[in-house]
């Protein structure tokens, strides 16, 4: 979700429609309000996949944002999805972009800033900053994951066109050394910028290589107040713990670009969270996490998935014992040189009679506009009650604090979000029940932010649903 600065009841957001569950969507869609969210209405890029006219099968990872003078951009993944049983067969990925110069109500024709046609490489989760700082900067970024030496087993592997799925297999492969595998993987962070608002674009180039047998995922580019650019991202077998929060920093806007640095280890186990009955896989963020600036401030807020926390073990039929994720935390009030000691903020109460309903997941970040908020959302299942039997209910959550967020003593006024409990069941597979490796968060003016959140609504659909929140 993207709230438009020239008018703050302009918001867009992006999702996908008709995913397969290997990956990718049949199309990307646009929705938009020009009201406040009161009333929504679609707003689809054309040209990205067949079913809007362009020419690749497949879409995924759908990002917005709105340029300082209202420009708004949709980007997407896009993909070719290569035969399985086809080895060294060819695919097409590439990311593409669409500008709208009427602020999200009509699209361009998008631009293309890569495109692989080879078996051995994907390009996968992206995401697009329009500078809040300076007006005509968009960047765009995004891991290639790529296998070599060619091999069928990598190709195979590569075949499945979801890179969270891939990148966890991946870890899990080479958590105690080199993968098993008898190839090499990795995965730099690619970069694209325009300086004239998406009307021209840089060629799309490596801004940070893992080496090999590691790579990164979920780029995402923040600018703080001073213009400074972090690009950060979730690095997989480059720090000894494994899996780890790092960024690389540009002071001139995207032309070059900083050594690593490396923040707080994830320590989240790759099984992530699981249904509390029936212990089915969840598609969660258990390798992802969410960062957001203070405007005011420039203090830089991360939120992910973690259970160093835990203190009860979830144990069910379908997944056997398992640590219980929660809600982390961790600040940095000097452009990120240092962070606070990760803190747990979920307010999931404790469960004795079934502890996996302290499961909590999916967890997005933001600050208010006035910098005096911080908010955080988040999924769990403490309202579940296996009633009727197959029925494991979850609800969505915001969180809020307004000093010493350091503390999760303050962190409170928590709002239910969701106005009853749905069924994680219905939720789609994707590997694992899918409502979004994400969710959207966003602030509008000073003292109001708008959660995004998907809902699982009826056997094999999710519906995306919003609610404006007005903070003190």
């Amino acid at each position: 979700m993207a709230v438009d600065p020239t008018d703050t009841s302009r918001l867009l957001v992006g999702h996908q429609q008709d995913r397969w569950d290997d990956g990718g969507a049949r199309g990307l869609v646009g929705v938009a309000s020009n009201d406040a969210g009161s009333t929504w209405a679609n707003t689809i890029p054309p040209g990205v996949t067949d079913c809007t006219g362009g020419k690749f099968r497949r879409a995924s990872d759908p990002w917005v944002d709105f340029a300082q003078d209202g420009t708004a951009f949709f980007f997407s993944l896009v993909l070719d999805p290569m035969k399985p049983t086809t080895p060294f067969g060819a695919r097409n990925s590439g990311m593409l972009v669409s500008r709208s110069v009427d602020h999200g109500a009509t699209w361009q024709a998008p631009v293309t800033l890569i495109r692989t046609n080879s078996p051995h490489a994907l390009n996968d989760k992206n995401s697009l900053t329009a500078d809040p700082t300076a007006n005509g900067y968009v960047y765009a970024v995004w891991d290639q994951l790529s296998v070599f030496p060619p091999s069928q087993a990598g190709d195979q592997l590569l075949a499945g066109n979801d890179g969270v799925e891939i990148a966890r297999q991946l870890r899990n492969a080479a958590a105690g050394g080199a993968p098993s595998f008898k190839f090499n993987f990795t995965g730099p962070s690619f970069f694209s910028r325009s300086t004239n608002n998406g009307v021209t674009w840089s060629t799309a180039a490596p801004i940070y290589q893992p080496g090999t047998n590691a790579q990164t995922i979920d780029n995402i580019v923040r600018a703080l107040p001073d213009g400074t650019l972090r690009d950060f991202f979730t690095a997989i077998n480059v720090t000894p713990s494994g899996l780890s929060i790092g960024y690389i920093t540009s002071t001139d806007k995207g032309a070059n670009w900083s050594a690593p640095a490396f923040i707080s280890d994830i320590k989240v186990r790759a099984a992530g969270v699981v249904t509390p009955d029936t212990g089915q896989p969840i598609r969660d963020a258990s390798i992802l996490y969410s960062v957001a600036v203070n405007p005011v401030t420039g203090a830089i807020y991360l939120a992910w998935q973690d259970n160093r926390f835990s203190t009860a073990t979830c144990t069910t039929p379908g997944a056997g014992s398992i640590a219980i994720g929660g809600i982390v935390f961790s600040e940095s009030d000097n452009g990120g040189a240092t962070w606070s000691t990760p803190v747990m903020i979920n307010k999931t109460p404790a469960n004795s009679t079934n502890p996996c309903r302290q499961q909590a997941f999916i967890p997005a970040v933001v600050a208010s506009g006035d910098g005096k908020t911080v908010v955080v959302t988040y999924y769990d299942f403490r309202n579940d009650t296996n009633t009727p039997v197959g029925f494991e209910g979850t609800d969505y959550f915001a969180l809020f604090c307004t000093t010493g967020c350091t503390n999760p003593v303050n962190w409170g006024n928590e709002r239910q979000l969701t106005t009853a409990s749905f069924n994680i069941l219905n939720a789609p597979v994707a590997r694992g029940h899918f409502l979004g490796d994400y969710m959207g968060l966003a602030a509008s003016g000073h003292t109001t932010v708008y959660p995004l959140f998907g809902v699982a609504t009826g056997p094999n659909v999710t519906a995306e649903y919003t609610r404006q929140i007005t903070l003190p």
